[in-house]
């Protein structure tokens, strides 16, 4: 009886998976799952890897669970975000549940599309693993870039160390305009500017000068009044 089922099973799966299928020998065979990767960021386009699973009928199956091994087909480069090596135990433990739910019925096919979605599944949570990783490292650049634009919060102790650095920098300014000015009377010589006496004035003819000016001063107003 369950040769039978194996036969009937093994010519339904020919029919669904036409060109992923490989014979090994009468109770053995591979078929080849492509699973549906989603965008990881990359701008290139990754071929979706091939993971091989290979089937193997026990002599009273479906009354037991059938042999099952997952691989790559040779020479198949490593597929991102997946170790076949190290996820083969995890991936093909997650369909014990499967198989004893379908024991004693063909459970091939649905071991199959199982498989695959378990396979998407893990994929998906190790890019989203990775992204996460991305945008932390982004927001942290980001805010160490936006720090250099709002300067240092404001605190009592900041605020006295730079009203105690600011008085500094004015002492020293004055110090510095006062030694200045000493060198500049120095170059002059030391010499004070003069202050000429009432007589030294009308002798040098300033006095008069000035008396003619208010004199002409005083006409010119004269001359604006009205009549």
């Amino acid at each position: 009886m369950g040769r039978e089922e194996q036969i009937e099973e093994r010519e339904v799966l020919d029919s669904i998976f036409p060109d992923e299928i490989t014979d090994i020998d009468e109770k053995s065979y591979r078929i080849a799952i492509k699973p549906e990767l989603p965008h990881d960021g990359n701008d290139e386009d990754v071929e979706p890897p091939t993971f091989l699973l290979t089937i193997t009928y026990p002599p009273s199956y479906p009354d037991e669970p059938p042999f099952l091994d997952l691989s790559l087909p040779p020479n198949a480069p490593k597929p991102p975000h997946i170790d076949i090596s190290a996820d083969r135990p995890h991936l093909l433990s997650s369909l014990t549940t499967t198989i004893s739910e379908n024991i004693g019925i063909a459970m091939i096919y649905t071991l199959v599309t199982t498989l695959q979605e378990n396979i998407e599944t893990l994929i998906r949570e190790r890019i989203a693993v990775v992204q996460k990783a991305k945008d932390k490292e982004a927001e942290e650049a980001e805010a160490k870039e936006n720090a250099k634009f709002h300067g240092e919060k404001v605190t009592r102790e900041s605020f006295l160390r730079w009203r105690e650095k600011f008085r500094d920098e004015m002492d020293m300014r004055e110090e510095e305009e006062r030694l200045r000015r000493e060198a500049e009377m120095k170059g002059k010589g030391g010499k004070k500017e003069e202050k000429l006496t009432g007589r030294e004035l009308w002798e040098r003819g300033m006095v008069g000068k000035v008396e003619e000016e208010d004199a002409e001063l005083e006409d010119a107003v004269e001359g604006l009044k009205v009549v």
